[in-house]
């Protein structure tokens, strides 16, 4: 693979847990029925991927949200569905991370939005009770402040030229191939983390 010197990791899938069955089943039982049409890989409605870039804030994509499913439920009641597919930080994955840093610049690169980030941080602070994410990285990079995303050439080229890295000697680690593709076009090392595979089974060694 050659020297590595630099690593990028995604957040949901590969340091925290997700399962966005969970979402889309909260939907479904709100009465959401064809939910599955509007979540996912490959919105159908836009404004999914303008919350994602910042384009729109919590108020506009709840009110968005419950014009597309046609429900009329409080907001703390969309905010749990929208927020029911994060579920825990492995502790052996933050472990890691405090190990790698000793030889790796660390970055952090997520497609994400506000109100998953804000749920987030109460995940991680209260299995671990100290500090923040974001400590474990030089520096986090989230899709809703960025105002870009991923696979979007130009979002990596952008942390590229922020921090000065040297591409080549760059791993970026996601679970979804198309972001994967995306790194690889702007000159990282792209790693593909498979379906049940863990970043702690990844022999780091070997970079």
């Amino acid at each position: 693979m050659g020297k590595i010197d630099t690593i990028i990791f995604d957040l949901g899938g590969v340091i925290i847990n997700l399962d966005n069955n969970l979402t889309e089943k909260a939907f479904v039982d709100l009465g959401a029925k064809d939910f599955h049409h509007y979540f996912g890989h490959g919105f159908a409605a836009s404004f999914f991927k303008d919350y994602e870039v910042g384009k729109i804030n919590d108020r506009q994509f709840i009110d968005n949200l419950k014009s597309l499913i046609k429900i009329d439920v409080p907001d703390y009641t969309i905010i749990k569905a929208w927020n029911a597919l994060l579920l825990d930080f492995p502790a052996k994955r933050i472990k890691l991370l405090n190990e790698l840093r000793k030889k790796y610049r660390l970055f952090l690169f997520s497609n994400t939005n506000s109100l998953h980030m804000e749920e987030v941080g109460k995940i991680y602070k209260e299995t671990f009770n100290d500090g923040e994410l974001n400590d474990h990285f030089e520096k986090a990079y989230y899709s809703h402040l960025l105002k870009m995303r991923k696979p979007d050439k130009e979002a990596f080229e952008f942390i590229i030229r922020e921090n000065n890295l040297t591409a080549p000697s760059t791993l970026f680690v996601d679970d979804a191939m198309i972001n994967v593709e995306g790194a690889n076009a702007a000159g990282l090392k792209g790693f593909f983390l498979k379906p049940g595979k863990d970043i702690t089974n990844i022999e780091w060694n070997d970079l």
